[in-house]
């Protein structure tokens, strides 16, 4: 009671004082009340070790997590051949991560089985429509068989597993399967360019190989790169060089990387040595064209052959090619 008078007391006696130590207190409680709510809100203290889900079945991972205090979901699925169907293949955060109990974790699991797909029937189209028919219905070309026939670079027959397709067909594939092409070429031979694939996924170097009628060889990625990683994994090296000739058909096999540095650097020597062999090809012109000016070589004459070999020639003209040069 005593208390409860001085406390009336001064706040007749100095009312404004009063209320500035009444807010000041309010303010504090306030600010206490709000400590208390935030800790239980995140369970402040409440530490949870992320286990690694990777490898394990789906319903393993949720009875870990249950455990753990922490919550699964699925957030994607793939398919992947080499993995059992229902296996965690990534998870969001990583194993080994603290986290407060109750959080979720998100995981990528293998499907059970590739979604099917109607093959589209492309016999009768050029290669690249039939490439690019293909490629929308998810599939891809598994491989390019030229026969010989007037119509070069059109599709005349398409297989799958040694099955023929025709146009009343309906057969399925699983999405990302390959076709095989017979296609025609006049005389049973012909050559394209190779493009430079370095620096492409394998997806992009694949389609760009089939539109030119060259066939993806042997895949091969570098030890540190996982399934997971497969996708953003980049050629580095293609056993057929950018800016040559090859023979419709060809294989051509790529290795792949995900060490951005390797790319680039395999991408400036591909740039380099293509750059040489065109200066090279220019000054070999050039000689050429000097040396029908100086009447040294016949007009109809050509010192190499298409495809690179040079030529026989007499002992005598050859002896006049050097004296020119002297």
């Amino acid at each position: 009671m005593e208390a409860k008078k001085r406390i009336s007391e001064f706040r007749r006696d100095y009312p404004l004082l009063y209320n500035i130590v009444l807010i000041v207190l309010i303010l504090l409680a306030l600010a206490l009340v709000s400590a208390l709510l935030m800790n239980i809100g995140t369970r402040h203290g409440s530490h949870r070790t992320v286990p690694d889900f990777t490898g394990v079945k789906l319903q393993q991972a949720q009875r870990d997590a249950d455990r753990s205090g922490l919550e699964i979901i699925v957030n994607d699925s793939l398919f992947v051949p080499a993995y059992e169907g229902g296996i965690v293949l990534d998870q969001l955060p990583k194993g080994g991560v603290e986290v407060k109990a109750g959080r979720k974790v998100y995981v990528t699991i293998n499907s059970f089985r590739q979604k099917m797909v109607k093959i589209p029937y492309v016999a009768g189209r050029s290669l690249r429509q039939a490439k690019n028919m293909l490629e929308l219905a998810g599939l891809g070309i598994d491989r390019l068989v030229y026969v010989e026939d007037m119509a070069t670079n059109y599709v005349l027959e398409e297989f799958f597993d040694g099955v023929q397709i025709m146009p009343e067909s309906r057969m399925q594939a699983e999405m990302g399967s390959g076709v095989t092409l017979r296609v025609g070429v006049e005389g049973g031979y012909g050559v394209t360019g190779v493009p430079k694939l370095i620096g492409m996924s394998l997806q992009r170097a694949s389609s760009r190989l089939w539109e030119l009628g060259l066939n993806v060889g042997s895949v091969s990625y570098d030890t540190d790169v996982d399934l997971l990683d497969r996708n953003d994994a980049r050629v580095y090296y293609q056993s057929l060089d950018q800016g040559t000739s090859a023979a419709l058909g060809s294989d051509v096999t790529l290795r792949l990387t995900t060490d951005a540095v390797k790319v680039e650097k395999c991408s400036a020597e591909s740039d380099r040595a293509a750059q040489d062999r065109i200066d090279a090809r220019l000054a070999e012109e050039a000689r050429t064209d000097s040396l029908r000016r100086a009447g040294v070589l016949p007009e109809n004459e050509d010192p190499a052959r298409s495809d690179g070999a040079v030529q026989e020639r007499s002992e005598d003209t050859m002896q006049n090619e050097e004296d020119f040069f002297l």
